[in-house]
């Protein structure tokens, strides 16, 4: 059954980077580029300040700290546990991926913590505000599977290193810090 999921997860990844053009090249990198996402989250802040007014502080203070422990969940936890080879570093396979910019990535890709972030944020928006911004939260998991997407794109991580950490770091983390701001929620804005 390993071997089935291993050669599976190897024929996905050969497929989805195998098939790409100039403008899918540019675009993937750009989604990956920890960079590029700065001016959606700051219109991502903005949002949360105009909608949940005072509340917003601590949203965004939780949104913060979740980041952070999927963020060392996935690289400070995972990756050294496992310590899995990303496609891009795999004798024998590394020389039939396509790179875009020469980029590879670290030595060791699962998990994905890009998966782990995005999809944290995308399930702690679900948890907390999907009745009051459902289209923003829509938005989040589109965000969040594209970014993962662009990883295994460019070579840099299996289908499987993205898909784990929405099960066993995502939902957890993002429900966990999810009820901690509920309960600051209750506890501080009764009447808000």
């Amino acid at each position: 059954m390993l071997e089935f999921s291993e050669e599976l997860d190897r024929k996905i990844l050969l497929f989805v980077n195998g098939y790409h053009n100039h403008f899918f090249d540019v675009f993937m990198y750009w989604c990956s580029g920890q960079y590029s996402w700065i001016p959606f989250y700051v219109l991502l802040v903005l949002l949360i300040f105009l909608k949940l007014k005072k509340k917003a502080i601590p949203f965004i203070l939780l949104v913060a700290l979740l980041l952070t422990i999927s963020d060392q969940m996935a690289s400070s936890v995972f990756k050294p546990f496992f310590h899995r080879f990303r496609p891009s570093h795999e004798p024998g396979l590394e020389d039939l991926l396509h790179y875009v910019n020469n980029y590879r990535g670290g030595m060791y890709g699962f998990v994905s913590s890009h998966a782990a972030n995005t999809f944290s944020l995308a399930f702690y928006f679900f948890f907390t505000i999907k009745k009051q911004m459902p289209k923003l939260t829509l938005i989040l998991f589109f965000w969040a599977a594209l970014v993962s997407y662009s990883r295994v794109y460019l070579g840099v991580h299996y289908p499987s290193d993205v898909v784990v950490p929405i099960f066993f770091i995502a939902i957890g983390n993002g429900f966990m810090i999810a009820k901690l701001y509920i309960w600051i929620e209750k506890r501080y804005f009764p009447n808000t």
